[in-house]
């Protein structure tokens, strides 16, 4: 080989080392710049390893932002709903306070979803609908939803989740659900939160009309039978027609005592508690949990409500009879695993709860833990023949 091309060959190896090198010191620095973020932030530890991801936010976060909104709203005296996902989208956390209705709970998760896509407040997709209404199509098109109250919840200039606030009348700039997502996030996360996207007026109705608009409200709110402490009452009873409407305070309860049963034995849960109407009241995803856990715990919910029943049951007699049981549970869109719950309290069906992920214990007996502490001896629980007591329910 002449002395030339040895040179040459030197010298391409050598750049070649260097640049393997640099590449390897920006995935480091890369690597160690994503993984900045304060660990009572984040899913951290094992959990994180087996999640594989240091970078979402937690459960603990989620909660902390979640309250201090509904602590913000309820001094205002307006009632929100509020969700808060992980940064692939996930639910991690969300709260319905009494008296709110479906378009109040939906939006809440479009606001924060528009967030997540955009990686910026869904504010500004309603901004430039104001100033160009023609690219409200485009926004539908990819699933975006141009209303404000969605917020990217950004750590060291890492992205950990959003959150999505709705259900409120806007007043700025004294209050609207982006300034409750705001206010929160200021609060959990410190001064490094952007300052709020700025408010253009709203776009002039270019075709008004004069038809009348009906009020429809009732001067009676609806009447329950049970305890106050259990169900929607006083006026937010009245904003949803509906007197046997689990309230917040009690979906919470059962779900901090499930959680925490679960980190007893071990293990970690997803929980969702939704009302008559199959609507959400309250979620929370512990850290550690994937997919599939979060996903189970809502199916399991919506089953036991659509159902009426345990979802114990049907796995039961999916065992016990598969030929005719998987038939119902296809065509009706039920998930047979047991787990889901429904809240019957002195007779009168509330809501229902799902619990996945294998809680350490069992998903199902983690719900009953949750509505024992919760009603007592109000509750209707599943009960297992003597025979099946040593298996018990399970997860």
């Amino acid at each position: 080989m002449k002395l030339r091309d040895v040179g040459l060959t030197l010298a391409l190896r050598a750049g070649l080392v260097l640049g393997l090198a640099a590449a390897a010191v920006i995935a480091l620095g890369g690597a160690a710049f994503a993984q900045n973020v304060p660990e009572q932030f984040v899913v951290s530890g094992k959990a994180a390893e087996k999640i594989q991801d240091f970078t979402t936010i937690n459960l603990a976060t989620a909660e902390r932002i979640a309250d201090a909104c509904e602590k913000a709203a309820t001094a205002q005296g307006v009632q929100i709903s509020i969700m808060v996902l992980d940064n692939d989208g996930n639910h991690v956390y969300m709260d319905r306070m009494d008296g709110q209705g479906y378009l109040n709970i939906i939006t809440a998760e479009m606001k924060a979803r528009t967030a997540l896509m955009n990686r910026a407040p869904s504010k500004l997709l309603m901004n430039r609908v104001i100033q160009d209404p023609t690219v409200e199509l485009q926004q539908m098109q990819l699933g975006e939803f141009a209303n404000s109250g969605g917020l990217p919840v950004v750590v060291n200039k890492q992205l950990i989740g959003v959150v999505g606030v709705g259900g409120s009348a806007p007043r700025p700039p004294v209050w609207s659900d982006e300034i409750c997502g705001h206010k929160a996030l200021t609060e959990v996360i410190g001064p490094s939160v952007p300052p709020l996207v700025e408010d253009l007026p709203p776009r002039q109705n270019a075709n008004p009309g004069n038809a009348p608009v009906p009020r429809f409200a009732t001067a009676n709110p609806p009447k329950t039978t049970l305890p106050a402490e259990f169900v929607v009452g006083g006026k937010g009873a009245g904003n949803v027609f509906d007197g046997n409407q689990i309230s917040l305070a009690a979906a919470k309860k059962i779900a901090r005592v499930c959680r925490d049963w679960a980190a007893s034995k071990g293990g970690a849960a997803s929980i969702y508690v939704v009302d008559n109407a199959g609507e959400f009241v309250h979620m929370e995803r512990m850290d550690g949990q994937i997919y599939n856990n979060i996903r189970t715990a809502l199916l399991k919910a919506q089953t036991s409500l659509k159902t009426r029943q345990p979802t114990s049951i049907a796995n039961a007699q999916l065992k016990n009879n598969a030929a005719g049981t998987a038939r119902q549970t296809v065509y009706f869109n039920l998930f047979t695993n047991s787990g889901g719950i429904p809240i019957v309290v002195d007779g009168q069906m509330i809501g229902a709860v799902g619990v996945g992920g294998g809680a350490g214990g069992g998903d199902e007996n983690c719900a009953i833990e949750g509505l024992k502490a919760t009603f007592g001896d109000h509750v209707t629980l599943p009960t297992y023949p003597a025979a099946s007591t040593q298996a018990g329910p399970r997860g």
